[in-house]
């Protein structure tokens, strides 16, 4: 197919790429020329701008750092809708609202432009291993007509519900995602403030009910204090906040999740937005007075 990809950041270079080796024809667009530079290397094209990435695209994919950017790409004079032809499939990638992606839906279908919804879990890594999990809202049709771009990027691939729907269920996952990482760091704080070997509780804890992908993944570099991300504290407070504005829409409370992202909040304000999101751990020390204070 031939594909307009717009937003070629951290997690849409590499996808872009993946479009690439599965023989797509790619023509992406970042506001950094770099990013199209670098997609040309992988065998794309640089576009010079959102109408020419959209320009005669089977299907255009957007991977945007939040709603802003997502209605000024869409929908924006000279954005996509603005220049797509009908028939064409948008395929939003990005971690939104639920109720943009209805609002983007909604214009689209006056323009005969087909939406999907289909935002991912895996983070750096996911997308550079074509490892993501993809939850998509939107029609069945719709879905079935997008499985080959899916499965060139994700491993696991699940059509969630109607329009706005992969929104709420990727707010789902960061809010249990933003969960464990807090509980852990409890565990580890509590392991070492006890003297008991921090790594060695967590080795018995994942083969354990209390196991998870986190503990998996992360035990080790968390006891070990290595930060560098692969999802950054900046990006979950955003994720965060779309998690309590989907259940304040839904009209339900969710006590645990406010708790979850005034702790990733706290870690904005001190300093570690540019961290991991595991960082977590450096403000469950400080709330215990494990550590100084950092100025």
């Amino acid at each position: 197919m031939k594909l307009g990809f717009i937003g070629l950041g951290v997690m849409g270079a590499p996808m872009a790429a993946h479009l690439v080796a599965a023989g797509h024809e790619v023509s992406g667009y970042d506001v950094h020329a770099a990013a199209g530079e670098k997609l040309q290397a992988a065998g794309g094209r640089a576009a010079t701008s959102v109408a020419d990435a959209v320009a005669g695209a089977d299907v255009v994919i957007t991977m945007l750092p939040n709603h802003p950017q997502v209605e000024e790409v869409v929908l924006a004079a000279g954005g996509v809708l603005d220049t797509a032809e009908p028939g064409t499939l948008l395929i939003d990638m990005s971690t939104i609202r639920p109720e943009t992606s209805i609002a983007v839906a909604e214009a689209a279908r006056d323009k005969k432009i087909r939406v999907l919804d289909a935002p991912v879990s895996g983070g750096q890594a996911g997308a550079e291993q074509a490892s993501l999990s993809i939850m998509v809202g939107g029609s069945e049709e719709d879905f079935e007509d997008a499985k080959p771009v899916f499965d060139a990027l994700g491993k696991t691939v699940v059509h969630v519900g109607p329009h706005g729907a992969g929104q709420v269920v990727k707010a789902a996952n960061q809010l249990v995602v933003g969960g464990i990482y807090g509980l852990v760091a409890e565990a580890i704080v509590l392991l070492e403030a006890s003297g008991v070997d921090a790594l060695t509780g967590l080795d018995v804890l994942a083969g354990g009910l209390a196991g998870s992908r986190i503990l998996e993944l992360k035990r080790k570099s968390m006891v070990e204090r290595q930060f560098a991300p692969g999802f950054r504290i900046d990006l979950h407070h955003k994720d965060m906040g779309i998690a309590l504005a989907a259940a304040r829409q839904a009209d339900v409370a969710l006590p645990l999740t406010g708790l979850v992202a005034q702790l990733v909040a706290a870690g904005r304000a001190m300093g570690h937005g540019s961290l991991d999101h595991s960082a977590l751990l450096k403000v469950v020390e400080q709330l215990s007075g494990r550590v100084p204070a950092e100025v």
